[in-house]
């Protein structure tokens, strides 16, 4: 016969305890069964583990040495029942998100902030990224979750769009055009404007609707954010439009909300890897994401 766990149990309850009696109360059996398991044990060992003094049960150096090692061992068991509970109920584990870097400023802060009031222990990678590399990660399936301005899905992906608004006009506090309820291309003529580098997306279709109207902007400044264009317009440098979650971030902040007659839209979309391995953390965090998508597009009909 060899050694047992029920052996290492009888010694674990018997070393709390005290006694055979505490360890049988521990065990929920009877103190007979203890004492013929533990003599069971140190007869297997070949060496006592405690000394018999009276009645009690004295341990011994060796004793005392053993126990330290089952404590260990059952401690590292502990550890892994607990790591399986808080799989199963979503407590921990990681997640690792590639999102445009607007995203990364203006939105996942507060949706962070709904996902960790339920999920404390979850630890979250932010990868701020542009396209179209964002999107070839996604397809190779190293994200458990993405954000971008595209409608259709990257290869291997599924893709929801969370939410949909134009780009919006932002101004400093106190500008004569505040007193207008929304802008035409026309109001901006011979403004100091301040736009988006050249390659941008949505400094070209803009570039394209003052071209096609034929309205001269006075192009004071130029940079790579949004969160540098709105920066740039509360110094009162000049006007912009850039996109509404952006805008929002700058709103009562120095800064002012006006819609454009000219829509230009945006878009966040989230997109999801088919071939990655899903949790149950990835779908709470999808549903903080819904839950603050709709409470901006509520901020931004407020603010227009």
């Amino acid at each position: 016969m060899e050694i047992e766990h029920r052996h290492i149990e009888v010694f674990r309850a018997v070393m709390r305890a005290g006694s055979v009696t505490g360890a049988a109360g521990l065990l929920f059996t009877s103190q007979p069964t203890v004492s013929r398991d533990l003599a069971r044990l140190e007869q297997l060992l070949g060496y006592a583990l405690f000394d018999r003094q009276r009645g009690r049960l004295k341990p011994t150096a060796r004793a005392l040495a053993l126990y330290e090692e089952v404590q260990r061992s059952y401690q590292g068991l502990e550890r892994i029942l607990a790591t399986a509970a808080d799989l199963r109920e979503a407590r921990g584990g990681q997640l690792a998100l590639v999102c445009v870097p607007a995203f990364a400023q203006a939105l996942l802060p507060a949706v962070c902030k709904r996902f960790f009031a339920q999920h404390p222990q979850v630890s979250v990678t932010i990868t701020p990224q542009e396209s179209p590399v964002l999107e070839e990660w996604l397809s190779a399936q190293r994200f458990d979750l993405g954000l971008t301005e595209h409608a259709s899905a990257p290869p291997g992906t599924a893709l929801e769009v969370l939410l949909e608004a134009d780009e919006v006009c932002v101004l400093p506090t106190g500008h004569a055009l505040l007193a207008k309820p929304a802008l035409r291309p026309a109001d901006f003529a011979n403004q100091p404007f301040i736009s988006l580098a050249p390659g941008d997306p949505y400094r070209i279709q803009l570039d394209a609707v003052f071209r096609e109207r034929g309205v001269a902007r006075r192009m004071q400044l130029e940079t790579q954010s949004a969160a540098s264009v709105c920066s740039l317009v509360r110094e009162g440098l000049g006007l912009a439009i850039v996109n509404p979650l952006t805008a929002l971030d700058y709103a009562e902040r120095g800064l002012a909300l006006r819609r454009f007659t000219v829509s230009i839209p945006f878009r966040v979309s989230m997109v999801r890897p088919e071939y990655r391995p899903s949790t149950p953390l990835a779908d709470h965090f999808v549903a903080a994401l819904r839950a603050e998508a709709t409470t901006l597009q509520e901020r931004l009909k407020g603010q227009l």
